[in-house]
């Protein structure tokens, strides 16, 4: 079945590049570790360059592609990195010229026969690919996990996209056609905010929705329900997000 871009985050390309949490170098470094050689990587549905950029420490050349050009347009450049306005599964790259493709937090919106048709056309032989995901965040301290809760799932929840169950599942039930590799655990860090945390729930594509239909922002309401947990809004309190992780050769 052949999917139409959906896009979910034009609107907010700007709160994405501020707000999204940041991937451990770690990660980078094991994938990097993966690759035959480290020529070329492609990072695909590459948004403002969070993993892209990850993916500069260790690459001579990435080629980071989106298909929003507003995504594009807000990424952060870097001399060995080149974006591009491209879907997923129509990438525009040569045949088996890339050593490593990633997407990150992204796959779950693709036609999957089509981008893993792309997948073994521009991968060299022994090239591997990555796709990981990760889904609701855990905060020290109090109990803002139950109410950063009842908001995923009861304030925005009914806005969610269908394909947002594949990020709960951890992308396991995603075909993977490709020789999978067991991969080591990854997580997520951060030390934000109340405003930092805030601004990461802006760029959820449900309370994008959200706002889209009822023109009202919900998280004004949340920041009144979260303020009396949280403490001083400046207050910086640990952010965490498992990462589920999938890694193969084609």
């Amino acid at each position: 079945m052949t999917h139409a871009f959906s896009d979910h985050f034009s609107r907010v390309a700007s709160a994405y590049a501020t707000y999204r949490p940041q991937y451990p170098a770690e990660l980078f470094a094991y994938l990097a570790s993966l690759a035959p050689e480290r020529d070329l990587a492609w990072d695909c549905a590459a948004g403002t360059g969070q993993a892209t950029l990850g993916l500069a420490q260790h690459f001579d050349r990435v080629i980071g592609t989106d298909a929003s050009s507003a995504q594009i347009a807000s990424a952060e450049p870097h001399p060995r990195v080149d974006y591009r306005v491209a879907l997923a599964e129509s990438s525009g790259l040569a045949d088996r010229s890339i050593n490593l493709v990633t997407v990150a937090q992204a796959a779950h919106w693709f036609d999957f026969d089509r981008f893993h048709r792309e997948v073994r056309r521009v991968l060299v032989p022994d090239g591997v690919v990555a796709l990981w995901s990760y889904g609701i965040h855990a905060v020290d301290g109090g109990p803002i996990d139950a109410i950063v809760g009842h908001f995923y799932t009861n304030v925005v929840g009914p806005f969610w996209p269908p394909e947002r169950r594949l990020i709960e599942e951890g992308y396991r039930t995603i075909p993977f056609p490709f020789d999978e590799i067991d991969t080591p655990e990854f997580e997520l860090v951060a030390r934000w905010t109340l405003p930092e945390l805030l601004g990461y729930l802006r760029t959820w594509s449900a309370t994008t929705r959200y706002l889209e239909t009822h023109g009202v922002d919900p998280v004004v309401a949340l920041e009144q329900e979260l303020g009396p947990s949280w403490g001083p809004a400046d207050q910086a309190r640990r952010v965490r997000w498992p990462l589920a992780l999938r890694a193969g050769r084609a």
